[in-house]
């Protein structure tokens, strides 16, 4: 089958494409660089011809809150008009595990409204909540480094690989819509202050982690739960020792 993959050339995006492909459907990956905007429509009718499915894994290229929820209103909204011209019959979508616990967070906040958006189209969808992915840690750790040393809070972190997420979101777009929200998380549930202890040190890094309650995750304090799926969600296989070996991106 046809699958437009938007954000296609990013790193969940161009795994999809990948993957997709190896497995005989005709995945397009849609983004600027590849003639399709989703802020101003350019490509999109072009690109839809034809496909019966379209997984959205764009991000907005800024995290300030008034432009990340502008970016995923407008192009959420231009590429489901776009799919209902075009007579597509799934869209996916990735997000975020815990997005709806953190309301105050701008980024989560424009998560939901797209998701909201979707909801409302009419066009069948599977909404993929992803926990944090393995290469996003170093991210993480300098977002949370005050005076060189990086302070986390002491609550659960699951956090899963990009091929692991690219594999579900795959497999959510090649099945039957789901009109619903499923979760994925990687194999191994941690301490957060704990992990980041020990990638730091995998990486050798020598900033100290300090255990801190009232750490904020960007700009967000956390529950011990915040960022871990419920029950029955669906685990990745590649643990992050796994992942560190092989990744030059993680050392």
């Amino acid at each position: 089958m046809k699958i437009v993959v938007v954000g296609g050339t990013g790193l969940i995006g161009s795994k999809l494409v990948t993957k997709l492909g190896e497995h005989g459907h005709e995945a397009v990956a849609a983004a600027p660089s590849t003639g399709v905007n989703t802020l101003t429509g350019e490509g999109l009718a072009e690109v839809l011809a034809g496909a019966q499915v379209v997984i959205d894994v764009s991000n907005s290229p800024s995290f300030e809150r008034a432009a990340v929820l502008k970016f995923f209103e407008t192009s959420t909204g231009n590429l489901l008009a776009a799919e209902a011209a075009a007579g597509v019959g799934h869209h996916v979508a990735l997000s975020i595990v815990g997005s709806e616990r953190m309301p105050d967070n701008g980024y989560f906040a424009a998560k939901i409204a797209q998701e909201k958006l979707i909801e409302k189209s009419g066009i069948p969808f599977s909404l993929v909540h992803s926990t944090q992915f393995f290469e996003f840690a170093r991210g993480i750790a300098d977002e949370a480094t005050v005076d060189d040393k990086v302070h986390i809070a002491p609550v659960l972190f699951q956090p899963i690989a990009g091929d692991d997420v690219a594999q579900a979101v795959g497999r959510a777009a090649v099945g039957t819509p789901l009109n619903a929200m499923v979760e994925i998380a990687g194999p191994t549930q941690y301490m957060m202050d704990e992990f980041f202890r020990q990638a730091l040190a995998a990486w050798g890094d020598p900033r100290e982690v300090v255990t801190d309650p009232h750490a904020r995750y960007f700009g967000s304090e956390l529950s011990e739960r915040s960022l871990v799926p419920g029950d029955g969600a669906t685990l990745g296989t590649i643990r992050y020792h796994e992942w560190l070996g092989r990744n030059a991106i993680g050392k």
